[in-house]
């Protein structure tokens, strides 16, 4: 156990330093802080993005972000909870910015698209086994919808937990909330799942 917390210790330690070069201006430092974070980061940016902005477009103007506010940072303990706010501030701006777009309902196309003409045969065996993976995916991408579905309260947690993996401890010192209250949201938050989908699908698939 000692060594354990020793271990954490050092991890801790070895974060804050990270941090200070980086405020320092040390490229190097920035870009490895930025890789350090950036898989929980795109799952924030999943619980809050607009759906028709790409994860990794958000990713590009949130590290451009981080990189020129380090400055503004603080204290180096508080890095997360920062650059979180961070990105829920692309977020919420992007989402501001949209304009409405005008989509084509699929019988507005002609019957001889272009698309229809580039078709070729499939091998039934092929065929069985791209009809399974789409399955599959459609089935991740419905689940998705309904995790996006769920209030933010309980769709950050739900993603850091289940996408990326995070401990209820580190959910916790990311949203700044009690480890209480993360087991709180997510049960109900699973339960809201579980009876919307009518069926387990791993969310790991969703990414």
């Amino acid at each position: 156990m000692a060594n354990q917390d020793e271990s954490q210790e050092q991890t801790l330690l070895a974060q804050l330093r990270l941090v200070r070069q980086a405020r320092s201006g040390d490229r190097e430092a920035q870009q490895q802080l930025w890789c350090e974070h950036r898989r929980w980061v795109a799952a924030i940016i999943l619980a809050h993005r607009p759906q028709s902005v790409e994860v990794d477009d958000l990713l590009q103007e949130v590290a451009v972000k981080m990189v020129s506010k380090l400055e503004t940072l603080r204290d180096e303990a508080l890095f997360r909870p920062w650059l979180r706010q961070i990105v829920i501030n692309v977020c919420r701006g992007t989402a501001r910015s949209l304009k409405p777009t005008l989509y084509l309902a699929a019988s507005d196309l002609s019957d001889d698209s272009p698309r229809e003409a580039g078709r070729v045969a499939v091998p039934a065996a092929l065929d069985d086994g791209l009809s399974r993976r789409f399955d599959q995916h459609e089935a991740a991408a419905r689940l998705m919808q309904q995790v996006l579905s769920l209030p933010p309260e309980y769709r950050e947690p739900l993603l850091l937990r289940c996408v990326r993996n995070m401990t209820y401890q580190q959910i916790s010192e990311l949203l700044d909330l009690p480890v209480t209250t993360i087991e709180t949201r997510l049960a109900p938050a699973r339960r809201m799942l579980r009876q919307e989908a009518g069926e387990e699908v791993c969310l790991e698939e969703m990414t």
